[in-house]
């Protein structure tokens, strides 16, 4: 059984451990044997704990074994972000400027996991900064379904690492669409919660008042698994909202016949692949099948630049603040991206700012009337996944712009600067084998309803058994 373990749902496993049928640190061994063997190809982990994890394992394993069992997360093999600190490991965030940085406590997040019994396996590579673009000084991770295909960015390493069953789910972090972007591009299941249902305490900044923390896993049931154990309330953050974390899982029955879905065809399909629209419309098919309502809506601006232009401001003052202490007092020692960002934020004053956030309310104020029509909307999740060349990622803005323009950011930026929820679900596969996705689209503190329709459309479908061929 263990042979075949790696694509397994958490669900799937964690009755195994309960019951005493596997090992937690048979698992884990047999895990990291996978990650030695394959991740020197993919370069999904940035640093691979794995004394800390067999250590974690054999925890787990004794307090099972005793009947202290913690619950569905105890004894399961996960990673995170290389964004979340973790005491003692080092935790580079894809900089070179903090390549050595060794923190002294665990951020909430990883926290949460470890009292939740979970196995930290290691630290999933990111690109510089959790922005767009790579310091040459970091491996690229490459998407399991085709070393030339985009792996997604800035969560690159966890899409990998949960696509090729190096891990059973991971933690990224999304400013811009940086949880949805990597899995739409590795196909799997990414939930970016509501801002300040997680904590950020502990987890490296980008833009403070964009930044969200959440899971990406193979399943809708596992990614809730993961988001009730890291969800709620933190002292320690003041930015996070007085909201116990939801009890999804009792909710995930399959029936969705009291809920509606918002769609807008012209801001789903224009300069969208067919093929993943066709996808979207048989998953749209489906939801009416089984009993949802649809409603026709109107989001605003479908132009990607023009939300860029909207996004990329606050984003550069905001990561210029967090980066202060480092930029550019060391600007030799960052990629030519990120750079290029930062010294956009460098030269904006608190007017500007003011500014750009207003202009992001009234964005807001038109984005969340279209939300509250109904439970959910269904749009792309980012696009369609695209080759790229490596080396493009980490050149200049001029290449990184060419890059960049394949992103539709249209479908990811808006719920980053309104804070509202997403849902990323696999689709189905291009003729040539590429993953689909939808994405679905809630208003805040709505991320139930948004588990909800996504588990129903997988009860469907057997998308989540087809793997890449590693």
């Amino acid at each position: 059984m263990i042979d075949e373990i790696h694509f397994a749902n958490i669900s799937f496993v964690s009755e195994l451990i309960k019951n005493k049928d596997i090992s937690p640190v048979e698992l884990t061994e047999y895990m990291l044997r996978r990650i030695e063997k394959l991740d020197t190809r993919l370069n999904s982990y940035a640093t691979v704990c794995a004394d800390y994890a067999i250590d974690s394992a054999r925890e787990a394993e004794s307090e099972i074994m005793t009947g202290n069992y913690r619950g569905i997360l105890h004894g399961i093999p996960l990673a995170v972000k290389d964004l979340c600190y973790t005491l003692g490991i080092r935790t580079m965030g894809g900089l070179k400027v903090r390549r050595n940085f060794i923190p002294d406590f665990d951020a909430t997040v990883v926290e949460k996991l470890r009292l939740a019994g979970a196995i930290l396996l290691g630290k999933a590579a990111l690109t510089e900064g959790a922005l767009s673009g790579y310091n040459p000084e970091f491996d690229i991770p490459l998407n399991p379904w085709g070393e030339k295909l985009w792996s997604g960015v800035s969560s690159s390493g966890s899409g990998v690492a949960t696509a090729a069953g190096l891990c059973f789910g991971a933690l990224g972090t999304d400013t811009g669409g940086s949880i949805r972007y990597p899995s739409m591009a590795n196909g799997v299941v990414g939930l970016k919660p509501t801002y300040g249902r997680v904590s950020r305490y502990g987890v490296m900044e980008l833009a403070g008042s964009l930044d969200h923390i959440g899971p990406m896993a193979r399943s809708v049931k596992d990614v809730a698994i993961m988001f009730e154990a890291i969800a709620g309330k933190d002292e320690l953050d003041l930015t996070t909202i007085n909201e116990k974390a939801p009890s999804i899982l009792t909710k995930l029955s399959g029936d969705i016949s009291n809920l509606s879905i918002g769609v807008d065809r012209a801001y789903m399909e224009l300069g969208t692949d067919t093929g993943l629209i066709n996808a979207i419309n048989i998953a749209i098919d489906t939801f009416v099948e089984m009993g949802a309502t649809i409603v026709d809506i109107q989001m605003p601006s479908s132009d990607p630049e023009q939300l860029r232009n909207l996004w990329l401001p606050i984003t550069g003052f905001e990561a210029a603040k967090a980066h202060a202490d480092t930029f550019p007092s060391r600007a030799c020692d960052y990629g030519a991206y990120l750079k290029s960002v930062l010294e956009l934020g460098v030269s904006m004053d608190e007017s500007d700012y003011q500014v750009a956030m207003q202009e992001r309310s009234e964005y807001v104020m038109h984005f969340e009337s279209e939300l509250s029509k109904a439970d959910a909307v269904i749009c792309p999740a980012g696009g369609f996944v695209f080759e790229v060349d490596k080396f493009a990622q980490y050149g200049d803005k001029g290449a990184m712009r060419e890059v960049i323009g394949k992103f539709q950011g249209q479908f990811t930026i808006p719920a980053d600067l309104a804070g509202t929820p997403a849902l990323v679900v696999p689709c189905g596969f291009s003729d040539d084998g590429r993953p689909y996705t939808f994405q679905l689209l809630g208003s805040k503190l709505s991320e139930e309803k948004l588990c909800m329709l996504g588990h129903a459309y997988e009860q469907r479908f057997s998308w989540s058994s087809v793997h890449p061929n590693l």
